[in-house]
């Protein structure tokens, strides 16, 4: 009888382990197919990292490349929303972008700090602390923190369902109005930077 038990115990052992195998055999192919989420990258420093000065107002102050993977299939536009929530007044905007085309993959360094851009992008008002301090200022205007702490700049970037129509110069509170509702998925990129 003693010799038997080994056997009669990897037997029960088996015929337990038979459902787990089974539902991640039925699993694998489900994975393999999905699409892998949205990401936000940039050439210019990785996420976490120090913003390069180059980018930033102590410098030549030109917006990073951006690029961008995965956005869903129904996307039609992008947007890219760039702040700095760690500024003292609230959060302080620094870029906003929208209605970049679809098949777009990336934005190039040194965007133009124009309304309207050739491929039918538009930029919104930024670097000032909306409803306190606004500025006419529009396109990419890079940190330039209090000096002191380390500051967070969020690059956001929305894969929309369909454009915003916004007229150039929106503010990011009219933007995030008009994306209510159309935002397909989100991403993002987070820079640091400090004086």
């Amino acid at each position: 009888m003693t010799p038997r038990m080994p056997g009669r115990i990897l037997a029960v052992i088996a015929f337990a382990l038979l459902p787990a195998l089974a539902l991640r055999a039925q699993d694998g192919p489900k994975r393999e197919g999905r699409k892998p989420a949205m990401e936000l990258t940039s050439p210019a420093f990785k996420n976490g990292e120090t913003i390069p000065k180059k980018h930033t107002g102590e410098a030549e102050d030109v917006s990073p490349e951006l690029g961008w993977s995965g956005a869903p299939d129904k996307t039609k536009a992008f947007a890219v929303v760039m702040d700095d929530a760690d500024a003292p007044p609230g959060t302080w905007i620094h870029w906003v972008i929208y209605d970049i085309p679809a098949a777009a993959t990336k934005l190039a360094e040194s965007t133009a700090k124009t309304p309207e851009l050739p491929d039918g992008s538009r930029q919104g008002a930024c670097w000032g602390v909306e409803g306190k301090i606004e500025f006419e200022r529009v396109g990419y205007h890079g940190p330039l923190p209090p000096p002191g702490k380390p500051h967070h700049y969020s690059f956001r970037l929305y894969a929309l369902d369909a454009p915003t129509g916004l007229a150039a110069k929106a503010t990011k509170a009219q933007l995030e109005k008009a994306m209510k509702k159309h935002i397909l998925a989100k991403a993002e990129l987070v820079g640091i930077y400090r004086r």
